[in-house]
């Protein structure tokens, strides 16, 4: 379920450098020490440059120490003929640089799939009648994964999201396919990068089997027999379509899932909503809380990362973001400020959170 046509980093990064915004960081505060870095994703609740900005210059640095660039694989430029080194330093190394610019570290998380349909094939390949299961498209989603290594050098870098939501909800082949070129990516960027963490991202409410029809717990096992270049864990998480309240999350919901590994863990999308959706009621107070409840669940399992993904909410309108309203709505307001940049409670919580010293 990543939210890549949220965060608008495609169309405006190449314009990001020439940016003067971000702060100093902020002086560490009582608390605690936390184990994780703290950040967000480019985004804007609408496409305007002054906004992206201005989202920028409230994050970069005064609330954050991490920063992610997450997305699907470009395949409209892929299948097009452009070149892919040039595609990334276009569109991602500028951005890459500002993040670097503010002391930002920097994780890279890259989707071969469709991450509004984990049963289905990317709609850019649909669209050209072409299939991840196809040799020469896995070929170009190996060769861009490892240029994103090589030209934006993050310290973490994922090559497949969400895998066990994928074995569940696509067909076979489909799976079969996403494994495969996930660990032929994988092996392609070690081949020249010796130092990177390689990392793919599980959705958690569906190993714990609270996503759609009640299931028993199922962990991820598969996941890490699969994936065996797993070096960092990715989480995605988005408990208030399964839980009724922050507080009912389970104390090992995430360390249960490592199953006695100490394999660092970090979360890689996801957050509460602050207004009702469809059959999930929430609002603000039980976003705030969210924020507590995190900040402990991580602890349990040293995560070193926490992306919120999305810092602004998103607005929500017919053809918006190339996303049904339907499809979007229920994620358009994980944010910590609103579609006027205006803080929610949450942000107090997370600012609280960030000011301890981190370890």
């Amino acid at each position: 379920m990543n939210r890549t046509r949220m965060l608008l980093a495609l169309a405006l990064a190449s314009l990001l450098a020439l940016s003067g915004c971000g702060k100093s960081s902020t002086s560490p505060g009582n608390g605690a020490p936390r184990s994780y870095r703290m950040g967000f994703a480019a985004g804007a609740p609408r496409f305007e440059l002054n906004l992206l900005f201005e989202a920028l210059d409230q994050w970069m640095g005064t609330r954050s120490d991490a920063a992610l660039i997450s997305q699907e694989a470009p395949w409209d430029s892929l299948l097009t003929g452009v070149a892919i080194d040039s595609l990334v330093m276009r569109q991602q190394l500028p951005l890459a640089q500002l993040y670097r610019s503010k002391g930002l570290d920097l994780w890279v998380f890259l989707d071969p799939a469709n991450g509004f349909n984990r049963g289905g094939e990317n709609l850019a390949l649909l669209a050209h009648g072409r299939s991840i299961t196809e040799p020469e498209i896995q070929r170009m989603y190996r060769d861009y994964v490892v240029a994103c290594d090589t030209i934006l050098r993050p310290s973490v870098l994922g090559v497949a999201l969400e895998t066990n939501l994928i074995r569940i909800a696509a067909p076979a082949p489909l799976y079969a396919a996403i494994k495969q070129v996930a660990n032929d990516a994988a092996a392609d960027v070690r081949a020249v990068d010796p130092t990177v963490k390689l990392g793919s991202s599980v959705q958690v409410e569906t190993a714990w089997g609270v996503l759609g029809p009640p299931r028993p717990y199922e962990g991820i096992e598969t996941d890490f027999i699969d994936f065996p270049y797993l070096q960092v864990l990715g989480l995605s998480s988005y408990p208030y379509f399964s839980w009724g309240t922050p507080e009912a999350l389970p104390p090992d919901y995430y360390s249960r899932l490592l199953n006695g590994r100490t394999m660092p863990v970090g979360i890689t999308e996801g957050g509460w909503t602050s207004e009702t959706v469809a059959a999930f009621p929430s609002s603000p107070e039980l976003q705030r809380r969210y924020i507590v409840r995190q900040s402990q669940l991580l602890e349990t399992v040293n995560a070193q990362a926490w992306f919120q993904l999305t810092y602004t909410d998103i607005e929500v309108f017919a053809g918006g973001l190339g996303v049904p309203p339907a499809t979007l709505a229920p994620f358009a307001r994980t944010g910590l400020v609103d579609t006027t940049l205006a803080g929610k409670p949450a942000r107090t919580e997370w600012d609280a959170v960030f000011a301890r010293p981190r370890r």
